[in-house]
């Protein structure tokens, strides 16, 4: 089992402890990473953009000229895509970017990311953050005491808005729950910051 230290808001070691092997300690699973990752940005578009197609543009109701005669090229419409004010060829459409990702995937996923991290010493437990109220100053310096890397991801047990309204501001500083947490956060930041009580929710929950 893995062991890590457990510090207070000063930045001193108070304990240590014990992670479950199952979720820090496997081989990680660089394929099932890379397809979490995919899917979460992939979900994360709209799909909204639109473009009005030559049947969708108002007017070229009339034949612009006859189709013999003048020299010119025959015409159909003036709303045909090669005039000016004319409808959009293969123009994008709303249309769904979901990628789904197979349940065990996806934990198998989170089990690697937090393996890595773990191995590569990027986790760090808090007992506690002692806030009694909104003090962005006072996160900072908790944050500083604990010398995390310059993206933090801080994981919670649940929600608690004084810790989000705290760190919200901190440059480069994310907050989240052990019920929200996904994989492209936790590959995307330099130090994943847990809360004592998240972890155990972490195992309890993953394991």
């Amino acid at each position: 089992m893995p062991n890590v230290a457990v510090f207070n808001a000063a930045g001193e070691k108070i304990e240590e402890i014990a992670l479950k092997d199952e979720i820090f300690a496997i081989e990680p699973n660089q394929y099932a990473v890379h397809l979490a990752v995919v899917s979460y940005l992939a979900n994360q578009r709209q799909g909204t953009q639109s473009t009005l197609t030559r049947a969708e543009v108002s007017g070229g109701g009339k034949k612009p000229w006859r189709q013999k005669g003048t020299g010119r090229a025959r015409q159909g419409s003036t709303r045909s895509p090669q005039w000016r004010h004319g409808g959009i060829a293969l123009g994008p459409k709303p249309r769904d970017y979901v990628v789904t990702v197979n349940k065990k995937v996806k934990r198998l996923a989170l089990k690697s990311v937090l393996s890595s991290k773990c191995s590569a010493n990027e986790i760090v437990v808090l007992d506690s953050f002692g806030l009694d109220a909104i003090k962005t100053k006072e996160a900072a310096k908790v944050l500083s005491n604990l010398n995390v890397g310059k993206k933090t991801l801080i994981v919670l047990p649940e929600k608690d808005d004084v810790i989000y309204r705290s760190t919200r501001n901190i440059c480069g500083v994310k907050t989240t729950t052990v019920g929200t947490l996904n994989v492209y956060d936790l590959a995307n930041c330099d130090t994943v910051l847990f809360l004592k009580s998240a972890i155990a929710a972490v195992e309890e929950v993953y394991a």
